[in-house]
């Protein structure tokens, strides 16, 4: 894969999704962490579902700290894997206000020492919550379409990670992110990638894998 035409991949991409964001619902740092921690293996519409209501009732980083493990293990129960998230979200919080002052932090570092919170989830608060591109978000979709792009032959994260960061500049960190997971969603699906459809498909070296 040549930067060339990985710049070509985000241009088509950009231009079939011009308002690619995240869809987690989020007015700051700290819902956007809670909702991110929380979309481990669950849908964002199903997390939106969850932090209609969370987010009325938690407020601030106090809030979170102060809470009752087990009445929080119910009010996100349906995310699953709730204790565990439940677990690191609560502990994230006191850690957020014993050493951060309570302002969830904004550098890398910082943000991976917090409890659940891995390179994944620090760079989408990052991006979406402070503006910053530090680093590439690879969730499920971003894998997937990037070994059937050829963007990276890696199956580790932070590998695959790496290796799309030497491919694009800096200021599409973030962007590029997006664009594969909306595409991911929309038509290069896990089971039957919607081939016929796509507008990487001239250029996308799995099409025959898919509609030989």
């Amino acid at each position: 894969m040549t930067k060339e035409k990985a710049n070509k991949i985000f241009n088509i991409l950009k231009k079939e999704y011009p308002g690619a964001t995240t869809s987690l619902r989020h007015t700051d740092p700290l819902e956007l962490l809670v909702a991110t921690i929380l979309s481990a293996q669950c849908t964002d519409k199903r997390v939106n579902i969850v932090t209609k209501t969370l987010f009325k009732k938690y407020k601030n980083v106090e809030d979170y700290a102060g809470a009752k493990p087990s009445i929080f293990e119910q009010e996100i129960r349906s995310t699953g894997f709730y204790k565990n998230k439940a677990k690191n979200i609560l502990a994230a919080a006191k850690k957020i206000h014993d050493t951060y002052k309570s302002r969830v932090p904004e550098a890398m570092e910082e943000l991976i020492s917090l409890p659940g919170v891995a390179r994944k989830t620090a760079n989408i608060v990052l991006f979406h919550g402070y503006g910053k591109n530090l680093g590439i978000a690879v969730d499920t979709h971003v894998k997937r379409l990037s070994g059937r792009l050829d963007l990276s032959k890696n199956n580790d994260p932070v590998k695959i990670e790496q290796d799309l960061m030497k491919l694009f500049n800096k200021n599409k960190w973030g962007i590029i992110s997006n664009l594969l997971i909306e595409h991911g969603r929309a038509v290069c699906k896990a089971r039957r990638p919607k081939c016929p459809e796509c507008k990487l498909s001239k250029i996308c070296p799995s099409v025959k894998e898919f509609y030989p």
